[in-house]
């Protein structure tokens, strides 16, 4: 009988074992499962110069939208029409060969001039720019609207949705919303209502309001959930500057003044206490260190530098990653510079290197090195490295304007444009 408890006991450690790994594959949200481009597969990133194995290549129409992958499914935003009528649509894909499982029409699909309208090379219009958000069998769209749409992963059908507009004196911004949703345990979190209710937290499960509070104007940033100094907090980039507050009851923690200039779309990065930020139009970039202070904590700038032409270390939408202290991404802000990947010491502002032709593309941290796609779409493997620069490969993967960021699950990398979507194998 012992010895039969023991196995039936053995058995279930493994099986949820075997969970907690499916789960950990999963990259079910914008910038991976810790909303910070980071994944901890151990891949070489070396192939050959054809390129990875291509798995599959499915249309993905207009859109800046990534993708997330969760439940051996992948789901992202396009632009489509229906009956005739301009629509945003969320559409989930069968992960192993890119088959369209269902399509949900969340939103209008009508943006003011501007995006990638105007892109020289014919890569695509304009379209959705935020990327769904998988959760417990739930999928959560936050529109260019500002409407919250919860859907059901496996049909697609609606749970609950949510306008701001009409429903919290929501107040859109120039070119739209471009923010995914957050969710961090029971809640999920948006910005874009009025006043006293500008940051609103639901359940994620009914859609109840959790809480709401602040009157703060949004920029096209994500807000992050990270744990600094022991406390967990989500952490905004709105036109007032970084703004911290508890998940729980959004309780302020703490301010980082900040200027702001016509838009920025980079997620806060955090790297232990300290917190980079950055916007285009002239504003540059900035770093500032979160200390305890009482009860409560304290932001302290480390440095600002303005600017965002050539030596200098603002992004616009291209979100760095961070290792060991050290930012890796495109720093650039027109969108068709050349767009150098840069390291940058997150303490200082220094730049250590730069290699210039990625555009405004993205990049996500892949153990110890640095993948990204740029926004011709070319996948380029680099070592994470404050030494040097140091290329390890180079592909092209997808046509099309990408101003997305890759999805790594399981040794399948997941990259779309404007044009289409593909599932690459690499190791």
């Amino acid at each position: 009988m012992r010895h039969i408890k023991f196995i039936v006991a053995t058995f279930s450690v493994l099986c949820v074992l075997s969970q907690a790994l499916l789960l950990a594959s999963d990259w079910p949200q914008y910038r991976g499962p810790t909303q910070d481009g980071l994944s901890p597969e151990n891949l070489s990133l070396k192939w050959p110069a054809s390129g990875p194995k291509v798995l599959w290549k499915s249309p993905t129409e207009n859109g800046f939208s990534s993708f997330a992958v969760s439940g051996g499914k992948v789901f992202t935003m396009v632009g489509r029409k229906i009956e005739n009528t301009p629509k945003e649509v969320c559409v989930a894909m069968d992960a192993a060969t890119g088959k369209e499982l269902w399509a949900a029409d969340v939103d209008l699909s009508l943006y003011e001039p501007g995006g990638n309208s105007g892109a020289p090379d014919n890569s695509g219009g304009d379209g959705p720019r935020s990327t769904p958000t998988v959760s417990d069998g739930m999928v959560y769209v936050y529109t260019q609207n500002l409407v919250l749409v919860c859907l059901d992963a496996e049909k697609g059908t609606r749970i609950w949705e949510h306008d701001l507009r009409k429903e919290n004196a929501g107040r859109n911004i120039q070119w739209k919303s471009a923010e995914s949703a957050v969710v961090d345990g029971d809640l999920v979190f948006v910005a874009g209502g009025g006043p006293g209710q500008s940051l609103l937290a639901f359940n994620k499960k009914d859609g109840k309001l959790a809480w709401k509070n602040y009157n703060e104007l949004i920029t096209h940033s994500t807000p992050v959930v990270a744990t600094i100094l022991g406390e967990r907090q989500i952490i905004y980039f709105l036109q007032s500057g970084l703004l911290s507050v508890s998940p729980k009851d959004g309780k302020t923690l703490w301010r980082f003044p900040f200027r702001y200039s016509t838009s920025t779309a980079i997620s806060p990065v955090v790297s232990g206490d300290m917190v980079f930020c950055s916007a285009g139009y002239g504003v540059g970039g900035g770093a500032c260190k979160i200390t305890k202070e009482g009860n409560g904590f304290k932001a302290t700038e480390l440095w600002k530098i303005a600017g965002d032409g050539a030596g200098k270390v603002a992004n616009h939408w291209s979100t760095p990653v961070c290792k060991d202290g050290y930012l890796y991404g495109m720093f650039s802000f027109k969108k068709y510079e050349t767009g150098p990947m840069k390291c940058v010491e997150v303490a200082t502002g220094k730049i250590k290197w730069e290699k210039e032709g990625f555009g405004a593309g993205n990049v996500i941290l892949v153990n110890d090195k640095i993948l990204a796609l740029s926004d011709s779409g070319e996948i380029v493997s680099v070592e994470a490295t404050p030494a040097g620069y140091k290329e390890i490969s180079r592909a092209k993967a997808i046509t099309g304007k990408c101003w997305s960021t890759p999805a790594l699950s399981d040794g399948h990398l997941y990259v779309r444009s404007t044009k289409e979507g593909a599932c690459l194998e690499i190791n």
